[in-house]
C-alpha cells in the first residue's frame, strides 16, 4: 500500500511558500509597479522585513539558497552599502505609521557579518522604518562563523530567535555535503545564545541526504533533542542540480530512494513527537509552549517564503539580492545577480525585476492551498464567507477529487474537505490539485516526499 501511494503521490510539485509560485513571476512587476505597492502601505499596517545576505565562507553542496562563496570580506562590505541604500529608498516610500513587527536575516550566512556591520545594518533599518515596541528578530546562523563579539552583536540588535542549520551530525554525511559541524560546536552556539537571553532556538535538519541511513538519522535526532530546541524543521533534501550546479558534487547513486526517504521522514517525525513536540504542518515540530504550536491550535498558522510562520503582518518586504516580498497586491522579487542588484540599488534604491500581481482567483486558491498546508482541511462554509459565490468552482473541484480518490488520502466530512492521516505526507500533492498554473509546465520542482 505504501509503495503504491508513493508512486502516485510523490511526484515533483511546488513547496507552496507562495501562490502563484515563483516560476510564474514576470518582468511586468518592475521598480515602478513596486514603488506604487509600497506607497499603498498605510499607517497602522504591520510589516515584516526579510534581509538577504548572499554570501558564505563555505559552500554547502546540499544548499539551494541564492548565495556565493567568498573568503574575502570586501565584497560583503560593498554589498552592505548597496543594501543600506535600498533600505533607505524603501523606507521613504512606506508610511512611517506602518509598524515593523518582525525582521528575519537570511542567506547565505548572515552571521558572516562583522559585529559592527550587523549593528550598523540594524541601525539603518530602525532609521528607515518605525518599529513596534515588541519585534521578533530571527537570524539564520552558521555555527562556524560565530565568536564572542558576534554573539554580543546579535544580542545588541535584539535577536529573539536563533535558527541553526544542523542537517546531520554523522561525519560521512557531513563530508558528502561539505558541511563539517560537530555536535559539541553546535551545542556551544545554543548555550551561548541562551546565555545572552535568547530563549527561542530553532534547528533545521534534513532527511534524504547522501549516505544517510535510518541509524544515522536517528542519532542526529537524539542529539538535536538533547539541545531542547523550541522548534525543529525537518526538511527533505531537494536535489535540484539543474537549478544549483554545485549539487552535482553530490553523487546521485548515494542518495536514498523515495521509499527510504519516506521511511526516514516517518522515523524522525515519530521520534520528535514521542519526545513531546507537536507536528506543525508537513515539516515543522514545536514544543507545546512555542508560539508556532499555539498558533496552530488557534488556527493562526500561516505560510510564506520562510515556510511556516506566525507572522501576521499585512506585508512582507524583501531586501537584498534575490529577496522576495509579499504585499497585498502580489509578489515582487529583487534582481538575483549580486552585481546587478548593487548597480540598481546604488542608482535608484529599488531593485525589483519581476513578480506577479494576484487576481481574486489567485487569492482564493492561495487561501485554499494555505489551509491544506497548515490545517489539512477546507471549510466550505468558511471559504464562502470569505470569498462568496466565486468559491463554488473550488468546492466542486474538492468534491470531485475526494469522491474519485480511491486511496483514502482525503474525504468529505459534511461541509469540509479533510486530508486523512494517510494523506498528510502528500499535502503538497493534494494542494497542487487546486493550482490553476501548474499545468502550463513552467518550472521544475523537487519531489513531494
Amino acid at each position: 500500500m505504501q509503495n503504491s501511494l508513493l508512486s502516485r503521490y510523490s511526484g515533483a510539485v511546488p513547496r507552496y511558500t507562495s501562490y502563484p509560485t515563483a516560476p510564474h513571476f514576470h518582468e511586468g512587476v518592475n521598480t515602478e509597479v513596486y514603488a506604487g505597492w509600497l506607497r499603498s502601505i498605510s499607517s497602522g499596517q504591520r510589516i515584516s522585513l526579510y534581509l538577504h545576505i548572499p554570501y558564505c565562507d563555505r559552500l554547502c553542496w546540499f544548499c539551494a539558497c541564492h548565495t556565493k562563496h567568498t573568503l574575502k570580506y570586501e565584497p560583503i562590505s560593498i554589498y552592505l552599502e548597496s543594501l543600506k541604500k535600498e533600505i533607505a529608498a524603501v523606507g521613504d516610500l512606506v508610511s512611517r505609521g506602518a509598524k515593523v513587527t518582525a525582521v528575519h536575516f537570511g542567506g547565505g550566512s548572515p552571521t558572516m557579518l562583522r559585529p559592527d556591520d550587523l549593528i550598523g545594518l540594524m541601525a539603518s533599518l530602525r532609521e528607515a522604518f518605525h518599529f513596534a515596541d515588541e519585534v521578533e528578530i530571527s537570524v539564520e546562523m552558521d555555527p562556524n562563523d560565530l565568536d564572542e563579539p558576534r554573539y554580543d552583536a546579535l544580542a545588541a540588535i535584539g535577536m529573539t530567535r536563533a535558527s541553526l542549520g544542523v542537517q546531520d551530525f554523522h561525519p560521512d554525511v557531513q563530508r558528502a555535503i561539505n558541511r563539517i559541524q560537530t555536535f559539541d560546536h553546535t551545542k556551544s552556539v545554543v548555550d551561548a545564545v541562551r546565555a545572552r537571553g535568547v530563549h527561542s532556538v530553532n534547528c533545521d535538519m534534513l532527511y534524504g541526504l547522501p549516505h544517510q541511513t535510518e541509524e544515522t538519522l536517528a542519532e542526529t535526532v537524539r542529539d538535536i533533542l538533547s539541545l531542547a530546541p523550541d522548534r525543529i524543521a525537518l526538511f527533505g533534501y531537494a536535489h535540484v542540480p539543474w537549478m544549483k550546479k554545485h549539487q552535482t558534487m553530490i553523487k546521485e547513486e548515494v542518495l536514498p530512494g523515495v521509499e527510504e526517504r519516506f521511511v526516514q521522514m516517518n522515523l524522525a517525525a515519530r521520534m520528535l513527537m514521542d519526545a513531546g513536540y507537536e507536528a506543525i504542518g508537513i515539516d515543522h515540530f514545536a514544543l507545546p509552549t512555542d508560539s508556532m504550536a499555539i498558533a496552530q491550535r488557534e488556527g493562526r498558522l500561516r505560510r510564506n517564503f520562510q515556510g511556516y510562520t506566525v507572522d501576521a503582518a499585512e506585508a512582507l518586504i524583501g531586501l537584498g539580492a534575490s529577496s522576495i516580498g509579499q504585499l497585498p497586491q502580489g509578489y515582487v522579487q529583487n534582481m538575483p545577480a549580486t552585481g546587478e542588484y548593487q548597480r540598481m540599488a546604488d542608482n535608484g534604491g529599488l531593485a525589483a525585476v519581476r513578480g506577479v500581481a494576484v487576481t481574486d482567483d489567485d487569492r482564493m486558491r492561495r487561501r485554499v492551498i494555505e489551509e491544506i498546508m497548515c490545517r489539512f482541511e477546507l471549510s466550505f462554509v468558511g471559504l464562502r464567507a470569505e470569498f462568496g459565490p466565486a468559491v463554488d468552482a473550488i468546492v466542486s473541484e474538492a468534491r470531485i477529487f475526494a469522491q474519485s480518490n480511491q486511496d483514502d488520502i482525503c474525504r468529505l466530512d459534511g461541509d469540509r474537505f479533510v486530508i486523512t492521516d494517510i494523506g498528510r505526507p502528500f499535502a503538497r500533492t493534494i494542494a497542487a490539485v487546486f493550482d490553476s498554473y501548474l499545468s502550463n509546465g513552467k518550472g521544475r520542482h523537487s519531489i513531494a516526499v
